[in-house]
């Protein structure tokens, strides 16, 4: 008879999490991005909160594959329904960021200027003026 393996030897059955979920060490890279470019969509619209009622936020993985595309979008602003809604990736901004010491500030720094651009876009303003509306 063949004596099976169980990953808990003791027999203690398994092990409950290493941090409650509510810790941000808990969370995955995907949940963080996500935080990030909430706070950051929160931050840039507050000021233009009238004229961008209607758009939809969203983080997406990777864009579609473009035959022939020369770049990765980092974002896209697409129509659903009548409905525009701009449409952050992670994993190009990630892998623009990179892995060093400063990847994450490198990582709020290129959200921003991401969702700058694309606000800039939907209001027909210049990324300064969105980035500063007071002195717009």
């Amino acid at each position: 008879m063949r004596r099976v393996r169980r990953r808990d030897r003791h027999g203690r059955g398994l092990r409950g999490p290493l941090a409650p979920p509510e810790v941000p060490i808990s969370l995955t890279r995907a949940e963080k991005f996500d935080d990030l470019v909430r706070e950051e969509v929160q931050r840039i619209v507050a000021p233009w909160r009238s004229e961008l009622s209607g758009v939809e936020f969203a983080v997406e993985d990777i864009p579609e594959a473009v035959p022939g595309a020369a770049r990765v979008p980092l974002a896209v602003t697409r129509t659903v329904a009548g409905v525009p809604r701009v449409v952050v990736f992670r994993r190009p901004l990630e892998a623009r960021a990179g892995k060093d010491g400063k990847g994450e500030r490198e990582l709020v720094r290129l959200i921003h200027e991401v969702v700058v651009d694309e606000v800039a876009i939907l209001l027909g303003l210049d990324p300064e003026d969105v980035e500063d509306p007071e002195e717009g």
